[in-house]
């Protein structure tokens, strides 16, 4: 029976066929890996996916976390999966044998988490928070913070939490408040309070590490102005010794859980920081460790960021898949009506499949999920490419590129793959609107993505503010070479041509706009539709990205055959039904609309 809650077939056609990540075995740090060990660990994702994530998934949504005033109350299979997850040694899946990883490239590790959040978001969310945070701290941490924290984390044995945002301050960090004060040993205590702290209290592990972005008061008391005066701090739940055993509980409270729309089997908590209901070694306030430098903690965040940002992306991709895969299910089941032109009520109902409005649905689905795929794998590859190319060049032209594809890759996918599941929901009609069903739960949880780790407008003034202009616009000019290699290729396959022209003349009208953008003197104006421009330029890349794919899948006849015609179609399709968008879109921004910024509070 093949999973719904990922094609692996088309997995493997990304990693393999089209990525071609088993080339990276010739590369010395994946050197003990071939295609069979890397196929082995996609095989135990599965299957621990499948066994123990998706059963309990309704259960995580319908009896989610609880406080009882003393203890977050989680249901037990919770543990019970995520304790499979460790012992499989998927934590550390990513890092050096020395820290008890397995060397697996990023494309792979990736590949493997899909299979876990597309078959319960809520559960998955644990581990993938501590995999960040340990990513983070063995970038900027000192050995001793990584002994006493990371190898724990990476163990299984403590779980990772990131705190940033505040009641008053959400996105806008330069407003935090949480102040780190000094001691006489070195240490600091903060106190503060932290808002939307995913995993931020449960009992699922032996302890806590929380990644905290405070301010350091200078000898006047006040804090630098700003995101210059955020430093970044480890704050354990409980404090460790320094032969690694568990002391006294730090001044880290759980001031109450929030109850969100989706994702309600991970714990989204307000925490105090040093309100004194506990007292560390003998007074209030929490016992926090500085990791790095002072006033440099939102530089080391935005790392954990980044990498959770991709992981946004990714999250937003599987939970439209597996709703895609549901309605694909079905829609070949459910029999329902007659084609227009056999109306005989005496004819048995077609399965509704057969409709061509369910066919526009499904085909619309598989184009954003399967295209958003292909987008973070390919974002992964450039991580892989990162951290092990053959030349300074070819890595620092993989870093270039992973930071422009960034804001796309998590927004992108936020919006489309959504409105994948939205079609998941009506192509199951009625039933789809019903909690017996899977895809509204899925909507719900997938509904998120365009808010946390920097909603679309965030994502926008990014990427049309700062990234397409960054070194002289060098970033830009990468992957519009990029782009480029792929339209040149097209060009010389008949049946390919006429994309890579369409292809061509987006690229081109980006390029117009964007320096038009620009050119406008005002940068109110230039950024006063940035999500539009967001949203444009990601359609663009999202149709290079198929292009690539039907290079691969363009000629291949066989056992296979529909597959890659499957491929084509769904190629087709964007660039017939989404690719003019972007044209539309672009009209728009090049008329330096103001009509937005130009509406008035008192006019609403």
């Amino acid at each position: 029976m093949q999973s719904k809650i990922i094609s692996r077939r088309d997995l493997d056609f990304l990693l393999y066929e089209w990525l071609q990540v088993d080339t990276l075995t010739q590369r010395e740090r994946f050197a003990d890996h071939t295609r069979e060990t890397f196929s082995a660990t996609l095989d135990i994702a599965e299957q621990i996916a499948t066994d123990l994530y998706a059963p309990h998934n309704k259960k995580n949504d319908q009896q989610e976390p609880h406080f009882d005033g003393e203890t977050v109350h989680i249901i037990p299979e919770v543990k019970i999966a995520l304790d499979a997850f460790c012992q499989a040694g998927l934590m550390a899946a990513g890092q050096d044998y020395d820290l008890g990883g397995m060397q697996l490239p990023s494309t792979l590790e990736k590949a493997a988490s899909a299979y876990f959040t597309g078959a319960n978001a809520g559960t998955s969310s644990y581990t993938f928070l501590t995999i960040g945070n340990s990513n983070t701290l063995l970038k900027y941490g000192s050995p001793q913070q990584i002994d006493t924290f990371v190898k724990p984390m990476l163990a299984g044995r403590f779980f990772g939490t990131m705190c940033l945002s505040e009641p008053q301050a959400g996105s806008s960090l330069s407003d935090i408040t949480t102040r780190a004060e000094l001691q006489e040993d070195g240490n600091y205590r903060l106190t503060g309070n932290k808002m939307w702290i995913s995993a931020g209290e449960h009992e699922l592990s032996e302890n806590i590490v929380h990644l905290v972005l405070a301010k350091i008061p200078g000898p006047d008391g006040k804090t630098i102005p700003g995101v210059k005066g955020i430093s970044l701090f480890i704050v354990p739940k409980i404090l460790v010794g320094a032969d690694g055993t568990l002391g006294e509980r730090n001044d880290v409270v759980l001031a109450g859980l929030n109850h969100k729309m989706g994702y309600r089997g991970t714990t989204n908590c307000l925490l105090n920081f040093g309100e004194g209901k506990f007292k560390p070694q003998g007074k209030a306030g929490a016992i926090g460790y500085l990791v790095g430098a002072p006033h440099k903690g939102l530089g080391y965040m935005f790392h954990m960021m980044n990498e959770a940002r991709i992981g946004v992306g990714l999250g937003a991709v599987v939970l439209g898949y597996t709703g895609y895969l549901h309605a694909l299910d079905y829609a070949r089941d459910r029999p329902q009506g007659r084609h227009p032109q056999a109306k005989d009520p005496a004819q048995p109902q077609i399965p509704i499949i057969e409709h061509t409005d369910v066919k526009r649905m499904l085909l619309a689905q598989k184009t954003y999920v399967e295209g958003g795929l292909a987008l973070i794998l390919y974002c992964s590859r450039l991580v892989d490419e990162e951290e092990t190319g053959a030349t300074e060049e070819a890595r620092r032209h993989a870093t270039m590129l992973l930071d422009i594809l960034t804001p796309i890759a998590k927004s992108w996918p936020s919006q489309w793959c959504l409105e994948a599941n939205s079609l998941a929901i009506q192509v199951h009609g009625g039933y789809g609107y019903t909690r017996e069903y899977n895809v509204e739960q899925f909507y719900r949880d997938n509904r998120l993505n365009p808010i946390h780790e920097g909603t679309h407008g965030i994502h926008g003034l990014d990427l049309l503010g700062r990234k397409v202009v960054l070194l002289d616009g060098a970033l830009f000019k990468a992957l519009g070479g990029e782009i480029q290699k792929t339209i040149i290729a097209a060009m010389a396959v008949p049946e390919l041509a006429g994309y890579a022209g369409s292809l061509g003349a987006a690229l081109q009208r980006i390029a117009a706009v964007t320096q038009k953008l620009h050119g406008a003197g005002d940068m109110n104006k230039t950024l006063a539709n940035a999500s539009l421009y967001l949203e444009a330029t990601g359609h663009a890349v999202v149709a290079w990205i198929w292009l690539q794919q039907a290079l691969v899948a363009v000629g291949k006849d066989g056992v296979d055959a529909d597959f890659y015609r499957g491929k084509l179609q769904a190629c087709r399709y964007f660039f017939n039904w989404e690719l003019p968008k972007v044209q539309q879109q672009l009209d728009l921004l090049e008329s330096i609309d103001t009509t937005t910024l130009d509406m008035q509070d008192s006019w609403f």
